[in-house]
C-alpha cells in the first residue's frame, strides 16, 4: 500500500482527493490536514510514502512544509499540487525538495499517477507548467528582496518592514528599489502583484 497524506485548507477538496484515492486498492490515505504547520506533526505520527502538499495553506505555506518534511523525512515523496499553476512555484517547489508538481484541475486519472509514480522514485511535473518555467526562468530576486516584498503586501511602510525585517530603513529601501527595477514594476504594491502573479513570492 501507498501511504498517502493530504494537506489542502478547502475541506471540500481535501475530501474529495481522500476519496478519489480511497478508491484506489494500492492506496491508503493516513493522514488529512488543513494547515502548513500540521504537516511535519502529521506525518511524524503516520509515517506516509507520498505527501500531496497544497501551495496557499494557513501557518506554514505549503513549500516551507515540503522544505521541513523532506529535510525530516526525506523517504516521503512530495508532491505539490496547486491551484496557482506559477512557474515560480515550481522551482520553488523543486528547491524545497518536492519530486512532483501538478495543477488541481488536471484530471483525477493524473492525481492518482502522479502518486504512483511519485512512490517508485519517478519525477511528476505538470508539462506546460514546466515549459512556463523555462521559458520564464529563474527568479530575478534575491531571497531577501523576496522577503521584503513579502512583508511589503500589506502596504506596511518601510519603518515598519525594518522593524519586522531587522533590517535598516536604508537597506529595505534598498531591497524595495532593486526589487521594483527587476520586476519592471513602477511601484511597490505593482512589484509585489508581478511577483505573486510569477510564484516568486
Amino acid at each position: 500500500m501507498i501511504r498517502v497524506l493530504l494537506a489542502d485548507d478547502q475541506a471540500l477538496v481535501r475530501g474529495a482527493f481522500a476519496a478519489m484515492l480511497g478508491l484506489e486498492p494500492d492506496i491508503e490515505v493516513v493522514a488529512q490536514v488543513s494547515a502548513g504547520d500540521e504537516v511535519l506533526p502529521a506525518a511524524r505520527r503516520t509515517t506516509p510514502d507520498v505527501a500531496l502538499l497544497d501551495v496557499q495553506m494557513p501557518g506554514l505555506d505549503g513549500l516551507s512544509a515540503a522544505a521541513l518534511l523532506h529535510a525530516e523525512l526525506p523517504s516521503c515523496r512530495v508532491i505539490v499540487c496547486t491551484t496557482f499553476g506559477r512557474p515560480g512555484y515550481l522551482a520553488r517547489a523543486m528547491a524545497a525538495g518536492a519530486v512532483g508538481f501538478v495543477v488541481k484541475d488536471a484530471p483525477p486519472e493524473h492525481l492518482v499517477d502522479a502518486v504512483r509514480r511519485a512512490h517508485a522514485g519517478l519525477r511528476v511535473v505538470d508539462p506546460v507548467l514546466a515549459a512556463e518555467s523555462l521559458a520564464n526562468g529563474r527568479s530575478p530576486l534575491t531571497d531577501r528582496e523576496r522577503d521584503v516584498l513579502a512583508c511589503a503586501r500589506d502596504g506596511a511602510t518601510v519603518a515598519d518592514l525594518a522593524k519586522a525585517l531587522h533590517l535598516s530603513e536604508g537597506t529595505v529601501r534598498n531591497h524595495l528599489s532593486s526589487a521594483i527595477g527587476k520586476t519592471g514594476a513602477r511601484t511597490r504594491a505593482e512589484a509585489v502583484r508581478v511577483a505573486e502573479d510569477n510564484g516568486w513570492l
